[in-house]
């Protein structure tokens, strides 16, 4: 889609900008604001990223063959742009006589897209040796920003992958390969803590949800569509997602910057139930895993510097009994990100398969490494529980 140049943009704002910056340096934000004190640049970037979330793509512009949506604000809208949907995407694979994972085809992923454009015969289909078939649903990005910001180095610090604590929580990061830089980094997106930055995040989004590539991912990903099929479902060349002109930038770097920039939701009224329900979270262990504050490192842009990010996660992978039998990316079939619960009142449904229709509800899915936390949960007296439900329905 065509936009006017980016820096006649950028002048237009710092020239009648500076009273709407301060304005957004002072409100407080709503679900879908960026964060407060953006300057004019960071704005505009801001939006750009916003309306390219928002687009809906087309076959000419390089959606499909194989899709789960149209843009990515179809799947991410609730409370706002940026937040979830109860849409889930399918996953399948197979499990050996040994007992072990596998993808059904290892170039294609685990991923089985619900959709596809309607010519010659592109629809994807679920092989009957699959024997695990798992959902997800859409993980809000309200933050990410301050989530990508957090150091590596915090995330290895907190865990304890030989549970040497014995405190029966092994939580280990996922160390994985930005395809963007080739670092080995600590994985903290997806539900299997599979991409380590926003850009890379949102790129293998772009494709697999949508089918359109981009130089970081620029093979479509569609399983079961032979070479010699996919040249005639898929006739654009690869990648998809160019530089436009007037802005210089690609699809990926713009979801990239909505990302990064988009606020975290505020947290909702505090009184003294919420404040023992608190108590409550951290004297049955709930804490060890959905840690209350981390903090992003050292940087040059104020927005993201040493500032606390009070996520309620450890961005480890945990197998607490709710897994999907997937294995993906560095996380075992059983295992899972620990799920950030800020915004949690904003969320139903709830757990990866969106299976939980109550916050208690998930809390009592939860075992293995969470058996402590859940059965110290189930013996609760009814003012203790009923406060940590307050807490956590304020979170």
């Amino acid at each position: 889609m065509m936009r006017p140049h980016f820096l006649s943009l950028v002048v237009c704002l710092v020239l009648v900008g500076g009273l709407a910056g301060a304005l957004i340096a002072q409100s407080p934000p709503v679900p879908g604001d960026p964060l407060p004190g953006l300057t004019p640049v960071e704005f505009e970037l801001f939006a750009m990223g916003q309306d390219d979330f928002l687009e809906v793509e087309e076959a000419e512009e390089g959606l499909g063959p194989a899709y789960n949506g149209t843009s990515c604000g179809g799947c991410h809208n609730v409370p706002a742009v940026g937040g979830i949907s109860p849409v889930a995407e399918l996953r399948a694979g197979m499990v050996d006589a040994e007992g072990v994972y596998r993808d059904i085809d290892p170039a294609s992923g685990s991923l089985f897209q619900l959709f596809s454009i309607p010519t010659h015969g592109c629809q994807i289909r679920i092989p009957p040796e699959a024997n695990v078939i798992a959902r997800r649903v859409p993980i809000p990005l309200f933050g990410a920003g301050l989530v990508e910001a957090i150091p590596d180095e915090t995330l290895l610090a907190l865990a304890d992958p030989l549970d040497l604590d014995r405190d029966g929580v092994s939580g280990r990061a996922g160390l994985v390969e930005d395809r963007a830089s080739g670092e080995i980094r600590v994985g903290r997106f997806g539900w299997k803590s599979q991409h380590a930055t926003l850009l890379v995040f949102g790129a293998d989004a772009y494709r697999n949800e949508m089918g359109i590539t981009s130089d970081l991912f620029p093979k479509e990903q569609a399983n079961g569509i032979p070479p010699e099929l996919m040249r005639l479902c898929d006739p654009l060349p690869d990648p998809e997602d160019a530089p436009e002109p007037g802005t210089g930038r690609r699809g990926i770097e713009n979801f990239a910057s909505f990302m990064q920039f988009l606020a975290p939701l505020a947290r909702g009224p505090v009184d003294d139930q919420v404040v023992m329900g608190q108590q409550v979270f951290d004297d049955i262990g709930c804490d060890t895993c959905h840690v209350p504050m981390l903090q992003t490192g050292p940087s040059s842009n104020p927005l993201f510097h040493r500032r606390p990010v009070h996520l309620f996660s450890d961005l480890l992978l945990h197998d607490v009994g709710t897994g999907d039998g997937i294995g993906q990316g560095p996380a075992a079939p059983n295992e899972l990100r620990t799920p950030a619960l800020w915004g949690l009142r904003f969320r139903r449904p709830l757990l990866h398969d969106g299976r939980a229709a109550t916050v208690s509800d998930a809390v009592e899915a939860h075992g293995v490494e969470a058996t402590g936390a859940r059965s110290a949960y189930d013996g609760l007296d009814p003012a203790s529980r009923a406060a940590l439900l307050a807490f956590l329905v304020s979170l």
